[in-house]
C-alpha cells in the first residue's frame, strides 16, 4: 500500500474530493445506512411483535431497547480496536457481525431470541459509524472534513425518516422478517465494497487497554440509558426503575470522567476537551441531538395518533425534511472548509426555529401543506447544523487524535439521542394525563385498526369526538414549545463555533488520503 498525503494548502484543487475519497465515503455510507436504519425501523414493528411472540408491550420495547444499550457499550471501544487492530478489519468485523445478528433476527422463535440477537446486531453496528468516521476523516484530510462529514449525514439525517417507511412497507408487503432480512444483501455489498476499496497494511499499534476504563464507561453508560428508556414505559423520571439504574450508571460514568483524566491511555481521551473548539462542538451536538431526536419522535406520532394516517403515510409526510436537509447539506458542507461551521451552524438553527414553530400551534386539522412545508425548512436548518458541528470537532485534530475524537463524538450523539427521545415522551405523556378531555391520551397512541376493536367491544366510542383531537393537537403543540426552546438554546454555543475557516495546527501529521 503506498500512501499520498493530502496537500493542505489554500489552493482550491486541494479542497476537491477525488474519486479515492469518494470510494472510500461509498464504504462509510453503506455502513451507516445499515446502523441507521436499523435503529428506526423497528419501531414501526412494535404492534407486529406483540401479535407474532404473544407478548407485552414493554417486552417487545426491549428489541429497540436492546439494541440502543448495545451500541452503547460498544462505541467507546472503537477507539482502542482501531488503533490496535487497524480501521479495515475492525470495519469488516462489524459489518459480519451486524449482518450475522440481522440474519438471526429474522430467524427468532421468541421474543428473547429476538432481543438476544438484536443486541448482536447492535454490537456490531456500534462500531460501523465511528470507525467509519475515523476512516472518512482520514481520508480526506481537516481541509475536505466538511465536504466529506456533508456525504456521511446523508444517512443520519434520512435514516430516522425512511427506516419509518421502509418498515411499513416491508412488513406490510411482505413480512416482519423482512426488516432484518433487507440487510443481507446491503451487508454483502458493503462487505466485498469495503474489503476491496478500503487498504490493506495499515499501520497498528499495541495501545494498553484500559480494562478499568471499560468496566467503568461501557457499564455506565448502558446502565444509564436503560434507566432513561424505562421512563418511557413509566411516563415519568420520577420512580424508582428510572432513578436507580440512572444513578448508578452516572456515578460510573463519573468515575470514569476522574479515571481517564488521570490515566495515561484511557479508554476515552477526555483531555481532548482542552481543545476549546472540539469542547463547544461537544456542548452544541449535545443540545443539538436531544432536541432533534425529541422532535423527530413527535410527528410520526401526531400523523398517526391524531390525523389517523397509517404508518406509511406518516413515513411520507415527514419526507419533506429529508427533502429539505439534502438540498443545503452539500452546500453546507463544502463551504463549512471555507469559510468555517459557525455562520451555517447559527443560520441552520434560525431556520429549525422558525420550522418547529409552526408545530406549537398544532390543531386536529391543521394544514398538511403547511406542516410539509415547515417540515421542509427544518430540513433546510438541519442540512446547515448536524455536519458543520461534526466538521467543527473533527477539522482541527491531528491524525493520532482522530479515532479518539470520533468516538468520543458518536458517545455523545447515542446518549444525548437517548435522553432526547425519553424527555420528550414523558412531556408528551405527562400533557395527555392532565388534559380535562377523558380518552384523549387513549386516542393519540391508538392506531384506527386498534381503536376500532376497542369500539367494537364497547371500550371507547364509536366516533371519537372531535374535542379528543383536538385536546390531543394541543398535547402535541405544548410538547413542541419545549423542543423549540431546546433548539433555541443551542444557539449560544453555537456561537462559539469559528466563523472562519479552520486551520489545522498540525498539517503535518494530518489525515491522509489512501490510494
Amino acid at each position: 500500500m503506498s500512501q499520498q498525503s493530502t496537500q493542505t494548502t489554500t489552493g482550491g484543487s486541494s479542497e476537491k474530493i477525488d474519486k479515492a475519497v469518494i470510494r472510500i465515503a461509498i464504504v462509510v455510507v453503506l455502513g451507516a445506512i445499515m446502523s441507521i436504519l436499523d435503529t428506526t425501523v423497528v419501531s414501526v414493528a412494535q404492534n407486529t411483535f406483540q401479535t407474532e411472540f404473544h407478548t407485552s408491550a414493554a417486552n417487545a420495547a426491549w428489541t429497540a431497547t436492546g439494541y440502543t444499550l448495545a451500541l452503547a457499550a460498544v462505541i467507546p471501544l472503537s477507539s482502542w480496536a482501531a488503533a490496535r487492530f487497524g480501521t479495515r478489519k475492525i470495519y469488516l468485523i462489524s459489518i459480519v457481525l451486524f449482518v450475522l445478528g440481522s440474519v438471526l433476527c429474522a430467524l427468532a422463535w421468541n421474543i428473547g431470541s429476538l432481543v438476544a440477537f438484536r443486541m448482536l446486531q447492535g454490537a456490531g453496528g456500534g462500531m460501523l459509524m465511528p470507525v467509519g468516521m475515523m476512516i472518512l476523516t482520514r481520508a480526506a484530510g481537516p481541509e475536505r472534513v466538511g465536504s466529506v462529514m456533508a456525504v456521511l449525514g446523508i444517512p443520519m439525517l434520512l435514516g430516522p425518516i425512511l427506516g419509518p417507511i421502509l418498515g411499513g412497507l416491508l412488513i406490510e408487503y411482505a413480512s416482519w422478517h423482512w426488516i432484518f432480512l433487507i440487510n443481507l444483501p446491503i451487508g454483502i455489498l458493503a462487505f466485498i465494497y469495503s474489503y476491496v476499496t478500503l487498504p490493506g497494511g495499515e499501520e497498528t499499534s499495541k495501545p494498553t487497554f484500559d480494562f478499568v476504563g471499560l468496566l467503568l464507561l461501557s457499564p455506565g453508560l448502558a446502565i444509564f440509558l436503560y434507566g432513561v428508556s424505562e421512563s418511557n414505559a413509566a411516563g415519568t423520571f420520577l420512580t424508582a426503575k428510572v432513578l436507580i439504574p440512572m444513578a448508578v450508571g452516572a456515578v460510573l460514568i463519573i468515575a470514569f470522567v476522574f479515571h481517564s483524566l488521570r490515566g495515561k491511555n484511557p479508554l476515552l481521551d477526555l483531555h481532548l476537551f482542552r481543545n476549546k473548539t472540539l469542547r463547544w462542538a461537544v456542548i452544541t451536538m449535545t443540545l443539538f441531538m436531544i432536541a432533534f431526536f425529541g422532535a423527530m419522535l413527535l410527528f410520526p406520532q401526531y400523523f398517526i395518533g391524531v390525523r389517523g394516517e397509517s404508518t406509511l403515510m406518516a413515513g411520507l409526510l415527514v419526507a419533506p425534511q429529508g427533502l429539505g436537509a439534502m438540498v443545503t447539506m452539500p452546500i453546507a458542507g463544502r463551504m463549512t472548509d471555507q469559510i468555517g461551521p459557525g455562520k451555517f451552524v447559527l443560520g441552520g438553527i434560525v431556520l429549525i426555529v422558525a420550522g418547529m414553530t409552526t408545530f406549537v400551534f398544532l390543531g386536529a386539522d391543521t394544514s398538511y401543506w403547511l406542516l410539509c412545508s415547515a417540515l421542509f425548512v427544518m430540513g433546510l436548518g438541519m442540512g446547515m447544523t448536524m455536519m458543520p458541528i461534526m466538521s467543527a470537532a473533527l477539522a482541527t485534530l491531528t491524525a493520532d487524535k482522530v479515532a479518539d475524537g470520533s468516538t468520543l463524538m458518536n458517545v455523545v450523539q447515542q446518549a444525548a439521542a437517548s435522553i432526547g427521545t425519553a424527555v420528550i415522551s414523558v412531556i408528551l405523556a405527562s400533557h395527555l394525563k392532565s388534559s380535562p378531555t377523558s380518552g384523549m391520551a387513549i386516542l393519540s397512541n391508538t392506531d384506527p385498526k386498534t381503536y376500532d376493536k376497542l369500539a367494537g367491544a364497547q371500550q371507547v366510542p364509536a366516533t371519537p369526538p372531535h374535542e379528543w383531537f383536538e385536546s390531543a393537537a394541543n398535547a402535541f403543540g405544548d410538547t413542541f414549545i419545549v423542543a423549540v426552546v431546546l433548539i433555541a438554546i443551542t444557539f449560544l454555543p453555537s456561537l462559539m463555533l469559528p466563523r472562519k475557516r479552520i486551520a489545522n495546527s498540525d498539517a503535518s501529521s494530518a489525515p491522509v488520503a489512501m490510494h
